[in-house]
């Protein structure tokens, strides 16, 4: 199989793509490097089999190419984070959505035989139901989980017109080696992580007691090239541990002291999801329990030497337009 892979330096992708590549695919990896993870593509250029091309996928002419001769497409390119949607809209647009556009026509006029999308689940905003299916109401709460599930509309869309063979997987809280350790404030393992390796206090937001669904990186790429092995199209499916935790609990596992800051908006007290479909069509089901998990982060903690340490004041400050702007809706 000839595989290709968007986002290939970023967290997953380089997953992914590291899966693919042992499993003895040829491998695509398409990526603009904004995230700054070179080092991850020269490792997968490293095993073989795997070539490279530097490409925003905002640009269609320079994408078209690179989809000959593939059979499968992994798409997992895009913009993430909740400040900077807030505050640069347009760009998680032209990235998320348009973005997507050019995907979906590239591997349509290539004719590849299945495209498999990373959703999100931020998509269900706060959702009423637990564990929450995918037949729950699309309510985003902000600008990157609105551009997100437009993605997946579109992605949809081209299955039923296009008859392009589709599957899209909703994630949640996906963490492990490689995750981002720069950039906006964001994924709570990164800013524990930082925070734990410099002796500082861990951040906990509101009073620890909200859960979510930590799900580990290769549970994730598993159920992505299993999605691709499958005859399913049309399908939207969660991709989550099975279970839910409390941050106290991820502390408690961590080890360190606790500092509390303001809860914010627009977030949910809970994640957790459903995953009857995808163990029923697929068979998949996780692997890597959060102990294992954590342990497995924990040996490799210094990774983190560079990640920016976050403090209560940086994060008040950084967040301060996610309160001005969606304080409101609490």
């Amino acid at each position: 199989m000839k595989a290709l892979v968007t986002g290939a330096a970023g967290f997953i992708g380089s997953h992914l793509a590291e899966m693919l590549l042992d499993a003895g695919n040829e491998v695509v990896l398409v990526d603009d490097l904004s995230s700054g993870k070179r080092a991850n593509i020269d490792a997968l250029l490293a095993r073989g089999k795997a070539s490279f091309h530097q490409v925003d996928i905002r640009d269609r002419d320079a994408l078209m190419p690179c989809f000959a001769g593939v059979d499968r497409v992994f798409h997992l390119a895009g913009r993430a984070d909740i400040v900077p949607s807030i505050e640069d809209p347009d760009t998680y647009f032209s990235v998320n959505v348009t973005g997507t556009l050019n995907v979906l026509q590239a591997a349509r006029a290539h004719h590849v035989e299945r495209l498999v999308y990373a959703a999100s689940s931020s998509c269900y905003g706060i959702p009423d139901v637990f564990p929450t299916p995918e037949n729950t109401p699309v309510q985003p709460e902000y600008p990157y989980a609105l551009t997100k599930a437009m993605g997946e509309e579109l992605v949809l869309h081209w299955g039923k017109v296009y008859r392009l063979p589709v599957v899209s997987l909703r994630l949640f809280n996906v963490y492990g080696p490689r995750s981002r350790t720069a950039g906006t404030y964001g994924a709570v393992f990164g800013v524990f992580l930082a925070q734990k390796l410099k002796g500082q206090p861990f951040t906990v937001v509101g009073d620890g007691t909200q859960s979510r669904d930590f799900t580990y990186v290769t549970d994730v790429a598993r159920a992505f090239a299993m999605a691709a092995d499958s005859n399913l199209c049309g399908e939207v499916m969660n991709v989550g541990s099975g279970g839910h935790y409390p941050v106290n609990r991820l502390v408690e596992l961590l080890g360190g002291d606790v500092v509390y800051i303001p809860k914010r908006p627009g977030e949910p007290d809970c994640t957790f999801a459903d995953t009857t479909k995808i163990r029923e069509k697929l068979g998949w089901q996780p692997r890597v329990s959060l102990e294992a998990g954590v342990a497995a982060m924990l040996e490799r903690l210094g990774d983190w030497q560079d990640a920016p340490l976050w403090t209560p004041s940086s994060i008040e400050t950084a967040t301060r337009s996610w309160f001005a702007n969606l304080g409101e809706q609490a």
